[in-house]
């Protein structure tokens, strides 16, 4: 029995000192192009998952008879949870590994996704707390996937290759919409409003299976020996993932990192609005269109223009600017072109016209992805996934500020200008700060 003891510890001991060498191993060729597809098709079931709510929100709401201040208090909840876990989400991937974190995150979200329309049906009619509850548990659980894909990209891949890949991993966004949009328009429109969350849901659970294959694959892959003092290195490991205080104090007195968390504020508050209020603002505009064009078009283009944004970042490098003249170019394509679809898409009379808008604000995205969404990386490499989550702390904020005094807005005035010019100021805003504060050189 001893030695059986014995042999069972000895054979822990060396798994922990495997998992803790992996922490800094670098990608191989073939590794690095296994996780992007893996992690494009998370952030492709992420999103799908994210969408369905406001995708079927129309349905939903008439079938419930909530308010508009009642549906926008549904869409906002998500993002109360998806706001609390940005930064823990950042110190656990840095501290115990990003694929850990994604994984257990992942199977969470999954579920809560296949939860929604039994919880809807018995307890939100008229509007519960329940509803609300798993609501904010579906955002905390997706609140981790970006800040630990942004340490994930940090620690395994060399410095060239952080920013494509986290661009084209987050195209997956775009493919999450187009997935909602077409199986989802399909399934609520033949099948009812419930199917749309059942099938999305079984996808986030396939994917799981998936990610976990490719964990273990990842660690086949490699040959680990037994170190002579295995505690001792996974304590320096763990030691090396902790941020000194001193080091925070650069960090947030640092205007770079401020003009990156103001830029994303607004890009999200733009963003999330048109991502949970569109297909509303598109059934009451224009009730005969049909709901497929207005809930893919335009997630379509977001995928060309995050690889324009890509390679216009990589022409401005090549071409001697700095990263930080870069990222600011970048971006403020990215800001302008929203605020101006923005100021635009309210006074539409044509359905196409609304449509071309609609896709210009949520396509610019892609050049947001290439620029403040890779500046954690610039800013701190070695802790990209703590200030991403910081970063994306404040930038979650507008998620149910924003679209909760949307729907307020809309209650009080019923004024579709009224939301839109606002939220283009605030673009505006934010593109005025980030050219004047904004940066893409290390701060620690």
């Amino acid at each position: 029995m001893a030695e059986k003891a014995a042999d069972s510890a000895a054979h822990m001991l060396r798994i922990d000192s495997a998992i803790a060498a992996e922490q800094d191993v670098v990608w191989t060729r073939s590794e690095r192009r296994r996780w992007l597809l893996t992690m494009t098709l998370g952030t492709c079931v992420l999103y799908a998952s994210r969408l369905t709510v406001p995708l079927v929100m129309p349905a939903m709401a008439a079938e419930q008879k909530w308010s508009k201040t009642e549906s926008g208090v549904v869409l906002a909840s998500f993002f109360w949870g998806y706001t609390l876990t940005q930064f823990i989400s950042g110190y656990m991937s840095d501290r115990y590994g990003g694929e850990r974190v994604i994984l257990i995150a992942a199977l969470m979200w999954s579920l809560a996704t296949l939860a929604i329309p039994p919880i809807v049906r018995c307890y939100s009619h008229p509007l519960s707390w329940s509803l609300i509850a798993l609501r904010v548990v579906h955002g905390a659980s997706q609140g981790f996937h970006f800040p630990s894909l942004s340490s994930l990209s940090s620690k395994r891949l060399s410095e060239h290759d952080r920013g494509p890949f986290f661009s084209i991993a987050t195209c997956g966004s775009a493919f999450g919409a187009i997935l909602a949009g077409t199986a989802g328009s399909f399934l609520l429109t033949y099948f009812g409003w419930p199917e749309v969350f059942r099938l999305i849901g079984l996808c986030g659970i396939a994917w799981v299976i998936y990610l976990r294959y490719t964990i273990k694959a990842s660690l086949n892959q490699r040959s680990f020996t037994l170190l002579p003092q295995p505690k001792a290195i996974l304590k320096e490991e763990l030691r090396s993932a902790e941020l000194p205080i001193d080091e925070w104090h650069i960090i947030i007195a640092s205007p770079a990192f401020w003009a990156a968390a103001v830029a994303h504020f607004c890009q999200n508050n733009c963003f999330y609005i048109m991502f949970s209020w569109s297909p509303m603002y598109f059934h009451e505009r224009f009730p005969a269109a049909k709901d497929w064009v207005f809930n893919i078009v335009p997630w379509i283009f977001l995928v060309p223009a995050t690889f324009l944004g890509r390679e216009l970042s990589d022409k401005l490098l090549l071409r001697g600017f700095t990263t930080t003249e870069t990222r600011k170019i970048v971006e403020g394509v990215c800001l302008s072109l929203q605020a101006l679809g923005l100021l635009i898409l309210p006074f539409m009379t044509s359905f196409w016209l609304a449509v071309a808008c609609s896709t210009c604000i949520i396509a610019s995205s892609g050049f947001h992805n290439n620029a403040v969404m890779v500046n954690p990386q610039d800013l701190a490499p070695n802790l990209a996934g703590s200030v991403f989550g910081i970063m994306n702390t404040i930038g979650a904020l507008p998620g149910f500020v924003g679209v909760y005094f949307a729907g307020y807005i809309l209650d009080v005035s019923n004024s579709w200008e009224h939301v839109f010019v606002i939220t283009a100021l605030i673009n505006i805003a934010g593109c005025i700060f980030y050219t004047i504060y904004g940066s893409g050189e290390r701060v620690v």
